[in-house]
């Protein structure tokens, strides 16, 4: 029997105060009043100061437990490949606690959740790009800085995002999630519009270093509810680590998936896969020992390629060979067990 994982509840809740303009940020309020959940008022929701904690680690906890309520005002959509087009920015941030996130650096000191309340204007700006591309197709990547579903119970603003989507010709939508409370969207009309994507990863590391989401028994399983309601379906497996014993843990992983999908096979609307090998900045290093001091990551670059990136910032990858033996043996086994998906690529 598969536990039901429970909702996201924050220990705090901060709000703009422009926030209350907007029925978004009155509908986060009331839910706060019901809950009686602390709530304050903050000048910027890119400024906040004033939570507990007195080490590293107790500091992280707290921003995690803190949602913060603000109004987008950088309506400019970064480029997002080689998933989209375009991030389409609805939260930041997510509740869970992933060891090897990549927002551990982007979002620095401020890993706090935060929802931004004036979804018609972010909407608004979509449809301007989208307009300027037409008639060729414009994709728009909503999870790129957080998790919107681990929230959607509060805010409700991914199901409006859906089936604004839907109603667009030329406008496509991507997200990807860990958590598993899908209800609320298997009725939204998505109109194919929306490609679900499901990140999975090898019992050892979502064990070690995937902290507060999920077992892949239960994304697995909202995937499938997902797919019978005729989204787009598709899987992220990242971060690929390597270690004694990992391509049977991963071939385990998508033995299981097509096990559990085989009824539905193939999907009228497509599968895909993503395939992203562990990487690491020094950066990134330095912040993920300051939060999780006794990490089993394995962040020794003597062992690692080093690559560069934009700017002149690079990253820690693994060297071509192993990179190589990753790729090949996933290749080889999706074609086998998912003949009509495509894998959309692997870096």
């Amino acid at each position: 029997m598969i536990l039901i994982t429970q909702l996201y509840l924050p220990r705090r809740v901060l709000f703009e105060t422009t926030a209350l303009e907007y029925p978004l940020g009155r509908k986060i309020m009331r839910f706060c009043r019901e809950h009686q959940l602390p709530t304050r008022f903050i000048a910027a929701h890119n400024r906040v100061t004033g939570l507990p904690g007195r080490t590293p680690q107790e500091k992280y906890t707290a921003a995690k437990q803190t949602l913060v309520v603000g109004v987008k005002r950088d309506l400019r959509f970064p480029s997002c490949r080689p998933s989209a087009d375009f991030q389409f920015p609805l939260v930041t941030s997510c509740p869970g606690k992933c060891e090897y996130c990549y927002l551990q650096t982007t979002l620095g000191q401020r890993p706090y959740l935060r929802v931004y309340v004036n979804i018609a204007d972010l909407l608004a700006r979509a449809t301007q790009l989208v307009q300027e591309k037409a008639p060729a197709l414009t994709t728009f990547e909503v999870a790129s800085s957080g998790d919107p579903l681990s929230i959607e119970h509060l805010t409700g603003s991914l199901r409006q995002t859906i089936e604004y989507f839907g109603a667009l010709a030329h406008g496509r939508l991507r997200f990807v999630t860990k958590f598993t409370s899908v209800e609320p969207l298997t009725t939204a009309a998505h109109q194919g519009h929306t490609r679900f994507r499901f990140s999975l990863n090898s019992d050892s590391v979502v064990r070690k270093f995937e902290h507060g989401t999920p077992p892949v028994a239960e994304r697995i399983q909202a995937s499938l509810k997902i797919a019978a309601a005729g989204y787009p379906l598709g899987f992220i497996i990242a971060p690929i680590m390597v270690y004694p014993d990992w391509w049977a843990e991963y071939n385990r992983l998508l033995e299981t998936l097509a096990a559990a999908l085989k009824p539905l096979l193939p999907l009228p609307a497509g599968l895909t896969f993503e395939l992203i090998q562990h990487r690491f900045t020094s950066r990134a290093k330095n912040v993920i020992l300051e939060r999780f001091p006794g990490t089993q990551l394995d962040l020794n670059e003597t062992t690692r390629k080093f690559k560069y990136g934009k700017y002149g910032h690079g990253k820690y990858i693994y060297q071509d060979e192993t990179a190589r033996e990753i790729t090949e043996r996933f290749t080889a086994t999706i074609n086998q067990l998912f003949p009509a998906a495509a894998i959309e690529y692997f870096t």
